[in-house]
């Protein structure tokens, strides 16, 4: 036991030796103390103080030992000698004088008598050169101490990446620099910031992009994401070189139109305005409409088979809106050929088809709808450059010469959550799910940790009930803006959650309702859509809905020639053909399309499609609507 204590005093002993080697100190916190305070009484950041201490974070207490670096700056005013030129004094060098002598006696450096005797520079000091002896005025200047840190004025449409891309510090160093720093900076607003001269501020300039460094990334793993090698990164941000990388660190890179994968504003293209290359363009169309199993004996038969089969119903609205869409582009005087094919679902009539069928030269295909499928297409295409337009499915793999039309779930998510996050005006969020949906709520959670988190009851067996009571909220909301995010696919849950919202809405009460998953609960008829509308319900979605009275000339032409009004699906088959015949009229090609027109908008889709490093093409676009009176509308 007695050797146990005699080790640990040694460890001990050597931890204060390298404690103090490294000109380090120790501060016991007193009542009432906090990291700010003691950071300006030992003239550090509380950024030094975290980062010995990051047990710190989750708080401190009284009598906590902290370890404290020494500061940068001195907390004393500093003396120094002003010297000011006045004139030269002459003497003609003795014997045995030397430079050293002559400076001891005239007060003024070797390098100072050298300067004005530049004869002395190729030439020793030899009796009887005559020198000229600058003569000084001296003045005694105190320097005031200076802080280790400014305060800065948040500018319009700034956030944290940009405050921390200016200083040259990562977003955790800012944060760490302003504990109290909410999590959406509003212009106005004060932080502190490394006090650097005005020269060594950087300015964000929008002919770049910018990208956050994620944790565990190495330039390895850039280069993969980015594109760019180590020298191609070290030359736009030239502070690398010496510090390296770090988690947090804002690079500048090539304009992308993104900032850590948030497509930036970018004005959309008119493609039906651009120049046609007059060219006939060829494309194929496959979709599974299954034709062999369907009965055309009777039109009562032919439609109940249409209504159960969901890939026939599909392939039907998706090509309703093809046709559509090929009699617009026909009116435009685009010269087109068109092949379609039945794939019947079937991977072995996909294999029939590329075995039977010259595709080799078409300009792109549409479909198939199944990610197998549509892999199995694109490795057959692939060494041809053929593209291979995937339409509505998603986790497609991403080969070479695949388009995959369908925005990920992630940008959705995304979406909502960037937009709060930009909100200057908001005073609370609260976070509503059901137990199923704890991971979304515990991620935003993460996100925006000021929120407040709200659950739906359970019964008496512990089985989710699926409603909340007006005391699970009241008390939570505040006078000003407040953002709900709904997370749920209940819809007994929403009925209840936006009833009880609408309720408590007053004059200085304002409630906005958001969710980062749109899905049919949502549109359930349990659901008020007044209740929504109140609420300024927001979600993100892939696809607008176009409104009937804004004089729609796609949905007038479709309704005169189908009788029916369009429904997302067909409105979608309309505006990717559009999209890839139009991109492929104005351009040599898809791929190129893709660096000339980064952004095209239709009906209710919208296109930007951006490369993966080692693969193909996804679009990285997304809507943010919200519902508008009884209208659902676009978020600009």
């Amino acid at each position: 036991m007695k050797q146990f204590f005699y080790l640990i005093t040694l460890l001990f002993v050597f931890s204060c030796a390298s404690i103090n080697a490294q000109n380090y100190k120790t501060h016991k916190v007193k009542d009432g103390e906090t990291i700010e305070s003691i950071a300006k009484q030992y003239l550090v950041t509380p950024y030094d103080i975290y980062a010995l201490n990051p047990d710190a974070k989750k708080g401190i207490k009284k009598n906590t030992v902290l370890i404290i670096p020494d500061s940068k700056v001195t907390d004393a005013p500093q003396a120094a000698i002003s010297k000011e030129l006045i004139g030269f004094k002459e003497h003609k060098v003795k014997r045995r004088e030397t430079l050293y002598s002559l400076s001891k006696e005239y007060d003024v450096t070797e390098d100072e008598i050298k300067k004005h005797n530049t004869f002395l520079y190729a030439n020793n000091l030899r009796k009887g050169d005559k020198l000229k002896i600058p003569v000084y005025k001296k003045t005694l200047v105190v320097v005031e101490p200076v802080s280790p840190t400014n305060t800065y004025t948040v500018l319009p449409k700034e956030g944290k990446w940009r405050i921390a891309y200016k200083y040259g510090i990562t977003v955790n160093e800012l944060e760490a620099l302003n504990p109290n720093m909410p999590e959406v900076l509003s212009p106005g607003d004060k932080v502190y910031v490394p006090n650097v001269d005005k020269d060594e501020v950087k300015e964000v300039s929008e002919q770049y992009s910018y990208y956050e460094v994620l944790p565990k990334e190495g330039f390895y793993r850039l280069k993969l994401k980015l594109g760019l090698e180590q020298d191609e990164l070290e030359a736009l941000n030239p502070e690398l070189k010496n510090g390296g990388l770090k988690v947090g660190m804002v690079l500048k890179i090539p304009f992308t139109g993104e900032v850590n994968g948030e497509i930036a504003d970018i004005e959309d293209v008119d493609l039906t305005s651009k120049h046609m290359n007059g060219e006939t363009k060829h494309i194929a169309v496959m979709l599974p409409f299954k034709l062999d199993k369907v009965v055309l004996d009777s039109i009562t038969d032919t439609k109940r088979q249409i209504n159960r089969d969901p890939y026939l119903k599909t392939s039907l609205d998706f090509y309703s809106g093809v046709l559509v869409a090929f009699d617009s582009l026909k009116r435009l005087g685009v010269s087109l050929k068109v092949d379609v094919y039945d794939t019947r679902n079937m991977s072995s009539e996909v294999s029939t088809i590329l075995r039977t069928e010259d595709l080799n030269a078409v300009d792109a295909v549409i479909g198939p709808f199944m990610p197998d499928n549509v892999e199995r297409v694109a490795q057959a295409l692939n060494a041809y450059q053929v593209p291979v337009v995937s339409p509505l499915t998603k986790n497609v793999k991403l080969l070479d010469n695949v388009f995959q039309t369908r925005p990920s779930e992630d940008l959705l998510s995304n979406k909502i959550i960037e937009y709060v996050k930009t909100d200057s005006t908001l005073s609370q969020i609260i976070v509503i799910a059901d137990h199923e949906h704890t991971k979304v709520s515990d991620n935003l959670k993460r996100i925006f940790n000021r929120a407040s988190q709200v659950y739906s009851r359970k019964n008496k067996e512990g089985v989710d009930a699926y409603f909340i009571l007006d005391s699970d909220i009241i008390d939570k909301l505040k006078p000003g803006k407040n953002i709900v995010f709904l997370e749920t696919d209940n819809s007994g849950l929403i009925s209840n959650v936006t009833s009880k919202l609408n309720a408590l809405r007053t004059d200085d009460i304002e409630i906005v309702l958001a969710t980062t998953n749109m899905n049919k609960a949502f549109e359930d008829d349990e659901v008020s859509n007044y209740h929504l509308s109140n609420l300024q319900f927001h979600f993100p979605t892939i696809a607008k809905t176009y409104n009937e009275e804004d004089n729609n000339s796609f949905a007038k032409h479709y309704q005169s020639r189908f009788g029916i009004t369009p429904n997302a699906i067909a409105v979608r088959g309309f505006d990717l053909t559009m999209d890839v015949v139009l991109r492929l009229a104005t351009n040599s090609n898809l791929y190129e399309s893709v660096v000339n027109d980064p952004l095209t908008e239709y009906v209710e889709n919208k296109f930007s499609y951006k490369k993966e490093m080692l693969g193909g093409y996804y679009n990285n676009t997304v809507y943010l609507v919200k519902y508008d009176g009884l209208k659902i509308v676009e978020v600009k």
